[in-house]
């Protein structure tokens, strides 16, 4: 209640809100009136969580990419779903992406929490959760 509270009258103050990261995220609806503020009130709570998470992933992806091209390897970096992030990796090289691709994932930030990061098999998405 105290977050909420307390990122609504910034939101109001300033006009937007901003990931951990500084990115932000504009709300031209904060001080109006009715459903328009509502909305952007929940917008305001949620973008600073929200977006700090996206722009975890997106640093993720860059470390995960300039590690693929610099050890020079056959995987591919496929996709991001939401958290995680899908790679097309020949069975020769599985056990050293595997071992990697968590710390890379993981030292993108230092937070107050630490990241976790795990890696998954399989012959497609489904079969590697």
């Amino acid at each position: 209640a105290e977050y909420m509270s307390r990122i609504k009258k910034e939101a109001s103050a300033n006009g937007y809100v901003e990931t951990v990261f500084g990115r932000r995220l504009w709300l031209p609806e904060i001080n109006a009136k009715g459903p328009r503020r509502a909305g952007a009130e929940r917008a305001a709570i949620n973008a600073p969580m929200q977006g700090t998470s996206a722009d975890l992933i997106k640093m993720a992806m860059v470390a995960v990419q300039d590690w693929l091209e610099k050890e020079k390897l056959a995987s591919r970096l496929v996709m991001q779903v939401h958290d995680e992030l899908v790679l097309d990796v020949p069975r020769a090289e599985q056990d050293l992406v595997s071992q990697a691709l968590p710390g890379l994932m993981c030292d993108v930030a230092s937070l107050a929490v630490p990241l976790v990061a795990e890696t998954g098999v399989g012959n497609n998405w489904e079969e590697a959760h």
